[in-house]
């Protein structure tokens, strides 16, 4: 996955950060989600992009101050969110839907849908090797997998493009370059398959379940050659390089971690647990033990795969939860670097 990646606390919930000044948290908002599924930073026009999940009909616009710009309509279990490369379309992996559509990001318009098939729920988004990939699956009868689309091609769609690994549920993707992760979601251990995208084709590589069991997220760094895991069984993000999956080293983030992203340039990675402790969210130097930022959470927590920053790393977006309120809060963490 990418963002892989929004201010937001309800009005009986705060957020508060351990910092220093500059950095400061945006007021928090409640979007008009049921859920959270996904979100995306459009760095160009400085909005983000936020799913509610497989229970949601919406995608919510948000300026960069995580303020609700506008909500798109009519998206049946939008969850994976994806921008195409010139920035001009976002897709949307609608689980309930059994479909991808094709959003204008000028109009905020569908302009198109592809059907993926009766009961395939597509989940998760990614691009790489020219062409968008993404998870599938509904049940827990192990019938999930990587299916491509090819907007260009005729079908657009394609299934079964994760050759013999077995998926329950659909799977976490993520990209970068032309390496496409597959990481199994909510079992023990937690299966990892690492892909060549190619010529249109995933070449299966590196494959194990070194992540631990319970996988909440995946992350590539921005030249591929580092994944990282998030399991609901390990106390610290892991690091393992995607050539052979052997150990890159750890970032401690207490029980549960829930979220990881890497910025764009590759010396920093953000990382989150599902805690409400002081320090839910560390941001490290890449190959380093020791965060150089600590945020914490009061009351909320923070959301499976809730982390993305901007690509100037001025901003890192964090999507959160209340305990007993299931509708997403974005809070946006300005110069969170400082």
């Amino acid at each position: 996955m990418m963002i892989h990646r929004l201010y937001v606390v309800g009005c009986a919930l705060l957020f508060t950060v351990a910092m220093v000044s500059p950095t400061q948290a945006s007021e928090p908002e409640v979007l008009p989600l049921p859920g959270f599924g996904d979100l995306v930073v459009d760095n160009a026009e400085r909005r983000v992009f936020i799913s509610g999940g497989t229970s949601s009909n919406g995608v919510v616009v948000v300026d960069r101050h995580g303020h609700v710009n506008k909500k798109i309509e009519n998206q049946y279990g939008a969850t994976g969110l994806l921008l195409s490369e010139d920035g001009t379309t976002l897709y949307v992996a609608q689980a309930a839907g059994d479909a991808i559509s094709a959003i204008s990001t000028h109009t905020y318009e569908e302009i198109a849908r592809y059907p993926t098939g009766s009961q395939t729920c597509p989940t998760h988004l990614a691009r790489a090797g020219g062409q968008i990939w993404f998870g599938y699956g509904c049940t827990n009868s192990w019938d999930g997998g990587i299916g491509k689309l090819d907007p260009a091609a005729t079908p657009p769609v394609s299934l079964a493009q994760h050759g013999d690994t077995l998926f329950q549920h659909a799977p976490f993707v993520t990209a970068a370059n032309n390496t496409v992760v597959a990481g199994q979601p909510a079992t023990s251990l937690s299966h990892l398959q690492i892909y060549r995208a190619e010529n249109g084709a995933l070449t299966p590589g590196a494959a194990g379940g070194v992540a631990g069991s319970n996988l909440t997220d995946v992350a590539l760094s921005p030249d591929a050659a580092t994944l990282f895991t998030a399991a609901g069984s390990r106390t610290a993000v892991q690091a393992f390089a995607t050539a052979d999956l052997s150990g890159r080293g750890s970032y401690a983030t207490g029980p549960h971690p829930a979220a990881i992203v890497a910025s764009e340039d590759g010396i920093h990675l953000a990382t989150g647990a599902y805690t409400t402790r002081n320090k839910a969210i560390n941001i490290f130097r890449t190959g380093q033990t020791n965060p150089t930022r600590s945020f914490g959470l009061d009351g909320d927590v923070l959301a499976n795969r809730g982390l993305a920053w901007s690509d100037d790393n001025k901003y890192l977006y964090a999507v959160l939860q209340g305990a007993n309120d299931p509708r997403p809060r974005l809070t946006v963490l300005s110069r969170p670097l400082d």
